[in-house]
């Protein structure tokens, strides 16, 4: 457009130029030769010509510069529109970094972390006033130098510290990081988390590091008590069993690379614990184990590892010994200790403890072998009797892998049919008549042939096996014990005395569970007489006389075994809804004309009748026994001298002699034992 206005601008020029040029042509042809050259040298004529020239010169510059004046405007109007649009940017770039400062200033503010920013170049370092203010400071109170960091760290940790700095700044990792304890104002330590980055220049160098601090003391302190929990006992203290048995593991370790090195596992046992809980309650319980835990850890040696397996159970690690002679000292001094008295809640309390000891031998390929083996001494030891020890030999192992077979057996025996039930008769001294039986239990194992009760009762008990295996004793004797009162006439049916194991008084269905077998076997409950030791009864007074009471309620007997062994009080045993008392065989077996035992079987049976209750003697095993008994006024007997424990054949002879000749029997014997 600008093109086309200067063409015709020049061209209108042009035109003026051609009509001068024109008209002073046509006026220089009208003209003479003469005037025609006396025209053109006249200065009137050179002077408008000069004039035209110089003008169309003039206006040709002009229109030059006009144009160079326009293209500069339009380089102009470009120039200021780009610097607009830089002048926007930079507006929004400005708005944008204002926006961001106050966005770090309000996050610094608010964020729970401290702040830090390190110049490394000049080593000058800001912290944040959270960063101070974690520690206890003021704005003030802390200066802008690396030593108010690093001198208030931890001496165990600072080394960490720098290292982990060094590492990240020579790019040996991708970040800083590091867990350390700082001094605050208070003088404590905290625990912080301090994390940054560092900022390099072009050739890599560090020129910067900034990074935060967190505090972390809580999230340690819960750290600390999961790993308190899992490895130390809560209630004393002591190392758990995770613990015991990693230093057990490194201690087997040093033993096999080490020939000459020795340690000891020292097994404990509290005994008589439970009557502690039962007698005083739990509370008083847990604080004797507190105090048991303390003396034990004051009288060990420091490099010896103590720890608590759960219940009244310890175990020690004696982690350097010469010889054996060495933990059997140490037992004994633990025994000691034990001995003198504990006072606690107004109570004086005496405990004793069984110890079973097992020495690293290189036979051994598990730690846990050793371990188990000083279990083994100790359950032997308690065997032997409470307050002493033992030191593993292999025979308790063999005897260990034997009664767990034993064990093994003895859950499948019941299904398998294996026990049969013997019955001993129980003698009316008065006419020698059978007034009744008592169910004894053999176990006709398949490889070991007729076991007695001692040989499988106890592992019974201990397994808590005890509780099927008496439900069918029960169920098996009152139902033989009907069948017998139908084959004899007589107006006193015969009673079926059987042995309770006092687990079945823990157990709430224990009364229902007899119900179900006397409506089963259709007994009346008043021919079944259910044995419990004195012992027994003392456990727990409240409970047991509670379940008793329901027991005699339903019309069945009560009888107090092996009378005169326990430590039962007459003012509690007068409490007790008890029909008879059985007095031990120990006191019968040695009765004759005279004697202490005479005195004391004498008292037993006068106490007896003052209070209501029937009397049977047990192990009666001459005449002169059965005489002296008479003489006491004794009512009932049983024993050798009247039979053996017989099997169903056997007391069926009995009984049919029994129905013939009901003053005169011949009392069959047998190879058994009564127990």
């Amino acid at each position: 457009m600008k093109f086309i206005k200067y063409a015709k601008f020049k061209a209108i020029i042009l035109g003026v130029v051609f009509f001068f040029s024109s008209h002073l042509a046509a006026a220089n042809s009208s003209l003479e030769v003469n005037e025609r050259s006396t025209f053109l040298e006249h200065p009137s004529f050179i002077f408008l010509f000069i004039s035209l020239t110089l003008l169309l010169i003039a206006i040709l510059q002009l229109l030059q510069y006009r144009r160079q004046i326009e293209k500069k405007s339009l380089e102009l109007s470009t120039a200021n529109k780009q610097l607009q649009i830089e002048i926007e940017e930079r507006a929004q770039i400005h708005t944008a970094l204002q926006e961001s400062k106050e966005r770090y200033a309000l996050a610094a503010r608010g964020a729970n972390d401290g702040l830090w920013d390190w110049n490394l170049k000049t080593n000058e370092i800001y912290f944040s006033s959270r960063w101070k203010s974690m520690l206890g400071f003021q704005d003030d109170e802390i200066e802008d130098r690396l030593q108010e960091w690093f001198h208030r760290v931890h001496p165990d940790d600072i080394n960490k510290l720098k290292k982990d700095i060094s590492d990240h700044l020579n790019e040996g990792t991708s970040h800083f990081k590091n867990e350390h304890r700082l001094l605050n104002k208070k003088e404590d330590y905290l625990w912080v988390l301090s994390r940054g980055l560092a900022v390099r220049d072009t050739d890599g160098s560090c020129i910067r590091m900034a990074g935060s601090l967190t505090d972390i003391t809580g999230r340690k302190k819960t750290e600390e008590q999961l790993i308190q929990n899992a490895f130390y006992d809560t209630l004393t203290g002591l190392p758990n069993r995770a613990l015991f048995m990693d230093r057990l593991q490194m201690a087997f370790v040093h033993n096999k690379r080490n020939k000459d090195h020795l340690f000891a596992i020292l097994f404990l046992d509290l005994d008589r614990f439970k009557n502690i809980n039962d007698s005083f309650g739990h509370l008083i319980g847990d604080e004797l184990l507190v105090l048991v835990a303390k003396r034990l850890r004051f009288h060990i040696r420091p490099d010896d590892t103590i720890a608590r397996f759960g219940g009244d159970e310890f175990v020690v690690l004696l982690g350097n010994i010469k010889e054996v002679s060495d933990a059997t000292k140490i037992a004994e001094r633990i025994n000691n200790v034990l001995t003198e008295p504990f006072h606690l809640m107004h109570h004086e309390l005496y405990i004793s403890i069984t110890i079973g000891i097992a020495v690293s031998t290189h036979e051994y390929q598990q730690p846990e072998e050793i371990l188990r083996d000083a279990d083994t001494a100790m359950y032997h030891a308690k065997l032997r009797g409470n307050a002493c020890y033992l030191v593993f030999d292999k025979l308790m192992h063999v005897n260990a892998l034997d009664r767990l077979e034993l064990e093994i057996d003895l859950r499948h025996a019941i299904e398998r049919k294996e026990f049969v039930l013997y019955y001993q008769p129980i003698i009316s001294l008065e006419n020698r008549s059978i007034i009744g039986f008592e169910a004894l239990v053999r176990w006709n194992h398949p490889r070991r042939g007729f076991l007695l009760p001692m040989e499988f009762i106890p592992l019974a008990e201990e397994t808590g096996l005890i509780i099927p295996l008496s439900l069918w004793i029960i169920r098996e004797a009152c139902r033989q014990i009907l069948i017998w009162q139908q084959q004899i006439s007589s107006e006193s049916p015969l009673v079926i005395s059987i042995n309770i194991s006092p687990k079945h008084f823990k157990n709430d269905s224990f009364v229902d569970q007899i119900i179900n077998i006397l409506d089963e076997t259709k007994l009346n409950p008043e021919h079944l007489a259910l044995e419990i030791t004195e012992t027994v009864i003392m456990d727990n007074t409240d409970h047991m006389i509670a379940v008793l009471s329901q027991l005699k309620d339903l019309g069945i007997k009560i009888h107090i075994d092996d009378f005169g062994t326990g430590y039962s009080s007459l003012s509690y045993l007068q409490r007790f809804p008890i029909n008879t008392l059985k007095i031990d065989r120990s006191f019968i077996g040695r009765l004759s004309g005279t004697g202490k035992d005479i005195e004391i079987v004498q008292s037993i049976i006068n106490m007896a009748h003052n209070m209501k209750l029937h009397v049977i003697a047990e192990g009666v095993e001459n005449a002169e026994n059965l005489k002296t008994l008479e003489n006491l006024k004794c009512e009932y007997a049983q024993g050798y001298f009247f039979s053996h424990p017989l099997n169903i054949n056997d007391a069926e002879v009995l009984i049919a002699q029994h129905n013939a000749y009901t003053n005169v029997i011949d009392y069959p014997t047998s190879n058994f034992e009564e127990r």
